[in-house]
């Protein structure tokens, strides 16, 4: 079998089990078809007992995906353990394998976290997989690496022979689903145990967030770009995503939640079909908050430079404006770094209510919440 390449996939638009299906639908069917992942925005959420409820879809929900928008077919598929993962790949062959992340060494979260990862194994002991994420552990970045039958024997692993249907997949129509948002809503507002609940929403909206994305950049695929205010809509997706991340490392730490952030959530799905409600939705200017600027230099000062050793940027540069979104290290991560050392550098405890997006992405706009909590 020819090596399917890495270099069509958008992998920062798909999670760990979408990753490498879509590089298997760019192999057989012509880059851009994994896009075809994207066609449907949809909100669909369930949950087992004493869980969370969760939008995650199950992997046998993505096996289906993969078979309708992909054009992917399942030749056949098992669950094997330990030395079994090798075995169970033919000479010349790449299967898709999904086992748990702990146990997979070139993944950032092997001995750190449980849960399901997905990848291409070949019969060489070669590995492939197009996951691109940011992690507490490090980043997680498309490649390739030769292990060992060691390194491959984990303990249970679902091993899927995909073909590619001659035809193709068909193309998909563009749609936005209705879907209930109280019941999901509710429950993590609900949740008494906050750190479990923040810790999942983290998950929840990293979901939410890279889904919207992907649907986006299928519609530019099929000739229709996002304009101004499906963009500004997007921006502010990410913005949840970080403030989320931040409202839960804040409360690992003993400090406190910011408000609002399940409101803000039900705020961003209720957006979801006002601005995708359309194929082509009426363009719009997204509205900018101007806040004013520090009014004390040396704190102005104090400020930059946190964020500047964090974000591996002069102080000037920041001192003149610069949005850290525009800035190749900034991320949900250092955004939490950032926030953390400036509480122990400069002894204040930000208000957990001033922590929302539009306050955490310049200077002046940190500088201003920190004047005044000084202690």
């Amino acid at each position: 079998m020819t090596t399917p390449s890495l270099d069509s996939v958008h992998a920062d638009l798909l999670d760990c089990v979408q990753a490498n299906l879509a590089v298997l639908a760019d192999h057989h069917h012509g880059p851009g078809t994994h896009l075809n992942l994207g066609a449907t925005l949809r909100f669909r959420w369930h949950s087992e007992p004493n869980e969370l409820p969760t939008v995650e879809p199950s992997l046998a929900e993505q096996v289906a995906a993969a078979e309708d928008l992909l054009g992917l077919v399942v030749r056949d598929r098992a669950t094997v353990t330990g030395a079994e993962l090798v075995d169970a790949v033919r000479p010349g062959d790449l299967v898709y394998v999904v086992a748990d992340a702990y146990e997979l060494p070139w993944v950032p979260y092997f001995g750190q976290r449980h849960l399901d990862h997905s990848f291409l194994l070949g019969a060489d002991f070669t590995v492939i997989d197009a996951y691109a994420n940011e992690t507490p552990w490090g980043t997680a970045a498309p490649g390739r690496w030769k292990l060992t039958r060691d390194q491959l024997a984990v303990r249970e692993a679902e091993v899927i022979h995909f073909g590619g249907a001659s035809a193709g997949p068909a193309r998909p129509v563009v749609s936005v689903e209705d879907a209930s948002v109280e019941g999901y809503l509710a429950a993590y507002d609900a949740d008494p145990d906050r750190l479990r609940a923040l810790e999942r929403l983290t998950l929840e909206t990293w979901l939410l967030a890279r889904s919207r994305k992907l649907h986006a950049r299928f519609r530019e695929h099929d000739g229709f770009p996002p304009d101004a205010e499906q963009r500004a809509h997007l921006g502010r997706w990410d913005a949840l995503v970080e403030q989320t991340y931040l409202a839960f490392r804040r409360v690992a730490r003993g400090r406190g939640e910011p408000a609002g952030l399940v409101r803000r959530l039900g705020e961003m799905l209720d957006a979801d079909r006002a601005v995708f409600g359309e194929l082509v939705s009426p363009g719009g200017k997204p509205s900018t908050v101007h806040n004013g600027p520090c009014t004390t230099e040396a704190l102005r000062r104090a400020v930059a430079s946190v964020v500047g050793s964090v974000l591996g940027v002069p102080d000037a540069r920041l001192l003149d404006g610069a949005e850290f979104t525009s800035l190749p290290r900034f991320s949900s991560f250092r955004l939490v770094e950032i926030i953390e050392r400036l509480e122990g550098e400069l002894g204040v405890e930000l208000d957990p209510a001033d922590l929302v997006p539009e306050n955490l992405h310049r200077v002046d706009d940190l500088c201003r919440i920190a004047q005044g909590r000084e202690r």
